[in-house]
């Protein structure tokens, strides 16, 4: 598999960029970045460690070295400001983003690309790529709630003490201020995790908050998170590669009616089947009745700017 990652050269790109390498599964990346230089430097450092995992092309080009790539993925974007909401991100990313995606249009593409969105607000700007890019229904994806849902995981694992590997815990909804724990079927090495040693509501909830502000206490503290977000993206990238068919949290658009969880017309995270085809099947599982009007809510956030953006209905 051939990926290109535009916006290669910052943080989330290059670590995306090092999270495959250390992979070993994708066989060519591309990094592509305003910044050639830069995206060059940052080809050239993983390039100098191939010898000691795998046998890959990696190295720095332009859009139109994507023309043939399986995979496009995008992180370039301006970075949030501390106590910025993600959503309040729209009114400055969405003319950068515009210009990305004319530019794969008019340079060109694979007919049956991925492309994988994780420049933020991300469910918005899936819904505009989704939307103007015109490829075939589940193939672009958002990285969605799948960041959200691995911190999530790793910080209840670190306060319970237990592998985070076991832990099991989805957050769906807008990866922003209104995403949605998923507590009713949260577990523990197949323990509920209501019943597990140590684990009360307010844990959980502490836990959940903590999650939920992750990105702020990154940008505080070192400008902005790299590594966990890099490990997320090549989870989806590996689920599509394998073809393993991965239920992962991302984000897709639900155009017209008749959609799951009775969403429409917003591009939201939801339990989906991630392989070779993008974004497979949804899957529509029995929520606490909470649950499913907190997913609601986040959708009707998430409609709302989509109507900000578009004056109107997205269409």
């Amino acid at each position: 598999m051939k990926v290109g990652i535009i916006g290669g050269g910052g943080i989330v790109g290059s670590s995306a960029g090092f999270a495959l390498q250390l992979g070993g599964i994708v066989h060519e990346i591309v990094l592509v970045d305003a910044n050639a230089e830069l995206a060059d430097g940052q080809a050239l450092d993983m390039l100098h460690g191939t010898a000691a995992i795998a046998d890959q092309s990696i190295h720095a080009g332009g859009y139109a070295d994507l023309i043939d790539a399986d995979l496009i993925c995008i992180t370039a974007g301006l970075r949030r400001k501390p106590d910025e909401s993600r959503l309040a991100l729209i009114n400055r990313n969405v003319e950068l983003f515009g210009s990305i995606l004319a530019t794969i249009k008019s340079t060109g593409h694979r007919p049956d690309a991925i492309v994988l969105v994780v420049s933020n607000p991300v469910d918005i700007l899936t819904f505009l790529a989704d939307r103007e890019l015109g490829l075939p229904k589940g193939r672009v994806i958002g990285l969605g709630t799948l960041l959200d849902t691995l911190r999530f995981r790793s910080l209840l694992a670190m306060s319970l003490q237990c592998p985070a590997t076991q832990v099991q815990a989805m957050i769906l909804g807008e990866h922003g201020d209104s995403m949605v724990p998923v507590w009713s079927s949260a577990s523990i090495a197949g323990l509920p995790l209501e019943k597990y040693p140590g684990y009360t509501a307010k844990l959980g909830a502490d836990v959940f908050q903590r999650a939920k502000t992750s990105g702020a206490e990154m940008i505080k503290k070192k400008t902005g998170a790299g590594f966990a977000v890099g490990v997320s993206i090549a989870e989806v990238i590996h689920s599509i590669a394998l073809d393993s068919k991965r239920i992962l949290p991302v984000s897709t658009a639900f155009v017209g009616s008749g959609g799951a969880y009775g969403l429409r017309d917003v591009a939201i995270s939801v339990p989906t089947q991630v392989g070779r085809a993008g974004a497979e099947r949804i899957l529509e599982i029995d929520l606490w009745p909470k649950e499913l009007q907190a997913l609601k809510r986040s959708a009707g956030v998430l409609q709302e700017t989509l109507g900000q953006v578009f004056g109107g209905k997205p269409s």
